[in-house]
């Protein structure tokens, strides 16, 4: 992959195997104070459900003003999800490029995101005891007040800040209060059709991880698909990739989804069979009871060697 024209949120995440972290430099017009009108802030993830790549939170932050004044009459933010790959990337090009012939008045929005990368998901997810798991939604939460102090810690003075809800909106809007008193909070869903400055920060985290899910083809006619469980070209590669002991490589799979466990125990993907110890703990899988006292019958009648008790 051509690394030159690639956004810097991508460059500060390819090929990472750990989540990390991107903060634009704060917009010119606040740093001076040329704008006093207030500061807006709006939160959305790209990549919450898919089996394959990162979950990436972006976030979007300028003045209200030039949000009203500008950014709305001149253009055309939404959910991401309703614009095409190609307006997503030509509106987000204009927030990092450099270049003066490419409307430099758009730099005036700040912007961050957090590429929360398969392996750390999974990592969480798959914590011992159960009671110890790091779900996604806390990890969501965590990631989204991470960011946003981070802007705060610019001294960007934020007066509201819009989130595309994760989980029930009261309780998450009462959680994000409480950790940050001086900030209005509107958190509900739909938010990114709602307000555009989440509209803004929702293009950039799926431009963000759409780089990111094109980085990991081993080749540039690889189909992997969309990465959601339900996608046929995906459903094909996890299948056609699978390797019969360690299943697909961590920085590009979530194993802590149903359909990894599913494929790496069915019988037909010929996927060694591995009885982990946390199974029995937490499952309580039945196993058979005879078998088990015929087993440890011979082990009493053999030498006590540390190879008969472990191997056999």
């Amino acid at each position: 992959m051509d690394t030159s024209a690639l956004p810097p949120t991508v460059l500060k995440s390819l090929n990472s195997l750990h989540t990390k972290t991107y903060y634009s430099s704060v917009p010119d017009s606040i740093v001076s104070k040329k704008d006093t009108s207030p500061i807006i802030l709006g939160v959305d993830e790209a990549g919450r459900g898919p089996v394959l790549g990162p979950m990436v939170y972006g976030i979007a932050y300028c003045t209200t003003n030039y949000m009203n004044e500008f950014i709305i009459p001149n253009y055309e933010f939404d959910d991401s999800k309703k614009l095409t790959d190609t307006i997503r990337k030509k509106l987000f090009s204009k927030m990092y490029s450099n270049d003066p012939s490419i409307d430099p008045e758009i730099n005036q929005i700040g912007y961050a995101t957090t590429a929360i990368t398969p392996n750390d998901i999974s990592s969480g997810m798959l914590r011992f005891p159960p009671s110890k798991n790091y779900n996604l939604n806390e990890q969501a939460h965590d990631v989204t007040i991470a960011l946003i102090q981070g802007v705060l810690d610019q001294n960007v003075q934020l007066s509201h800040v819009y989130v595309d809800t994760v989980g029930p909106p009261q309780s998450y809007q009462k959680k994000l209060e409480t950790r940050f008193p001086n900030v209005k909070f509107t958190v509900t869903k739909k938010a990114d059709s709602l307000y555009c400055i989440v509209s803004v920060a929702s293009v950039v985290a799926k431009v963000t991880r759409d780089f990111l899910i094109d980085s990991m083809k081993r080749n540039p006619n690889e189909n992997i698909g969309s990465g959601y469980p339900s996608d046929p070209n995906t459903k094909r590669w996890l299948r056609e990739s699978q390797t019969k002991l360690f299943g697909w490589p961590c920085d590009m799979v979530r194993f802590s989804w149903q359909t990894c466990d599913t494929l790496l125990t069915d019988s037909n993907t010929k996927s060694i069979q591995i009885d982990w110890e946390e199974d029995f703990l937490t499952k309580k899988r039945k196993f058979n009871s005879k078998d088990y006292e015929t087993n440890l019958l011979k082990k009493s009648k053999e030498p006590k060697t540390l190879e008969n008790w472990f191997f056999n």
